[in-house]
Parts: structure tokens; C-alpha cells; sequence
């Protein structure tokens, strides 16, 4: 972890300070008000250098709305959604209901309770960003549905050297599950996994642990889910920064992690 976050300019954060707001009171904490630096205007800050980053701008920006922004209070909209939010989790794990068709009709029913703050929620939606997921999505979807991912699975279980298939099926777990559901990933991977396994010279627990870790690390890719949400919740003028560091995560960890993996738990039983 402390390679990444070097990696990913960590150390532009190096002894940078969040700037204390206080009410000036006597018993308040922090630098005086001639001795603080809120860097310049529009929110960026500089760095010892005399250059500015979006990753400073980000901390500075976070910092700011922070402590600018009043308390939140569970008013009537907020319940509701609150109330919405449960029954689609309710409704998607106990009774097996759609969860797309539950959203919108969630989102339809606050929007006829409460239109006031429902208005420029369609505005401020990271149309891209959704469009991006769906596209991918439906690719990989076609590519299940025609049997590419199986093709390559039994491919790969026709390799005569075991630790090199268990290599090639870690490695095609991590980039599938990159743009796509890591619990598919895993359900279709598994069995294909069983000639390794049944042959002696993998360890199964090895094998499984080595591919379960390298299909969920990837799942900060913005091409997957919770890389996408993370995105699309990003303000719009940081939007591209973040999309490309979760990319570079995304697909940098999905070459790194299934060899690492594959050396500490999968090489070590085959011994």
C-alpha cells in the first residue's frame, strides 16, 4: 500500500496541513488568521515547489466544503430516500426483485413526493460516466453469451503445466472482473479451475484465495461499479483526474495482482 500511494502522488500530500476554521473563539485551536495560507483562488493548492496538483486541489476543495457545509438534518425527503434505499436492499436480497426496475421506481415516487428536491438531479448526473458502464456492460455480456470467457477457460485448462494455467486463469479473472461482476468472474472461473485442482499439484485453497483476491482488487476500476460510482460522485471539474488515476489503478493492478497472488499462495503449495 505504500508503494501505491507513492505511485499515485501521496507524496505531494507530504507535510501539507489542513487549515484549522475556528469560530475565534479564546479557546479555539490553530495558526492566527495572518498566518494562515488558503492558497490562491478557485481552490487549488501549491505545493513547496510553487507548482499546484489536482491531488492537493482535491484535499483543499474536501477540506473546504467541509467546513462550509451546514449540519445535515433528517428532514422529510431525507427519510424517504433513506426509506428507499432500504427497501431496494431489502427487496433485491430477501425477495429477489429487480433492482434497476426497484431504483426507478424509487426514484419515480420521490419525484411526485418531494419534486422541489428532486429538481436538477438529471443536470448533475454523470451522463458519461453511464453511458461508459452501460457500453461495457453490454459488451461484456455479449462476449459471456456467445462463450468467449468459456473458450478461454477451457483453453487454459488445456495447458499440460498447472502453475502456468493457474497463472493464465488469475490473470483473466483480474481483467475480466475489471469491466464486469466480480462474483460472475468468480462462479464461471472456479469450475474451470477443477482440472488443476483434481491433478494434485495446485492447492485449491491456494488457487481459489489467489483468484478471488486478483478478481476483487480490481474493482476500483472505473469501468466497474463501485469505480464508476466513485467517479460519477466526483465534482465535474476533477471528474477526468479521478477517471484516469482509477484507471491506472484498475488496469495496473490487474497485471500486479494475479502474479503476486499466484507467488504467494498458489507457487508455495505446488512445492
Amino acid at each position: 500500500m505504500s508503494t501505491v500511494f507513492f505511485v499515485f502522488g501521496g507524496r505531494q500530500l507530504l507535510g501539507q496541513r489542513t487549515p484549522a476554521h475556528t469560530g475565534g473563539g479564546a479557546g479555539s485551536v490553530g495558526p492566527a488568521p495572518a498566518e494562515r495560507d488558503d492558497g490562491p483562488p478557485g481552490g487549488q493548492l501549491v505545493e513547496p515547489g510553487g507548482t499546484s496538483g489536482p491531488t492537493l486541489a482535491i484535499a483543499k476543495n474536501t477540506a473546504t466544503a467541509t467546513a462550509d457545509t451546514p449540519p445535515v438534518r433528517l428532514d422529510g425527503p431525507r427519510a424517504l430516500t433513506l426509506l428507499g434505499l432500504l427497501s431496494l436492499v431489502g427487496g433485491a436480497l430477501f425477495f429477489d426483485l429487480d433492482v434497476g426496475l426497484m431504483a426507478l421506481s424509487i426514484t419515480v415516487v420521490l419525484s411526485l413526493v418531494s419534486p422541489e428536491s428532486a429538481k436538477g438531479a438529471v443536470e448533475r448526473c454523470a451522463w458519461s460516466t453511464v453511458l461508459l458502464v452501460c457500453g461495457i456492460v453490454t459488451y461484456v455480456s455479449q462476449m459471456e453469451r456467445i462463450g468467449t470467457i468459456d473458450y478461454l477457460g477451457k483453453e487454459v485448462a488445456s495447458i499440460q503445466v498447472p502453475l502456468v494455467g493457474a497463472l493464465l486463469i488469475c490473470l483473466i479473472g483480474a481483467v475480466v472482473s475489471a469491466f464486469a461482476s466480480t462474483t460472475g468472474m468468480l462462479g464461471a472461473l472456479i469450475p474451470l479451475a477443477v482440472p488443476f485442482l483434481l491433478d494434485g499439484q495446485v492447492g485449491a485453497v491456494g488457487l481459489i484465495t489467489a483468484l478471488a483476491i486478483s478478481a476483487s482488487v480490481v474493482d476500483a476500476s472505473p469501468f466497474s461499479t463501485s469505480g464508476a460510482l466513485v467517479t460519477a460522485n466526483t465534482p465535474e471539474e476533477q471528474r477526468d483526474f479521478v477517471f484516469r488515476r482509477l484507471m491506472a489503478w484498475g488496469l495496473g493492478i490487474a497485471v500486479v495482482a494475479p502474479l503476486v497472488t499466484w507467488g504467494l499462495f498458489v507457487v508455495p503449495g505446488s512445492l
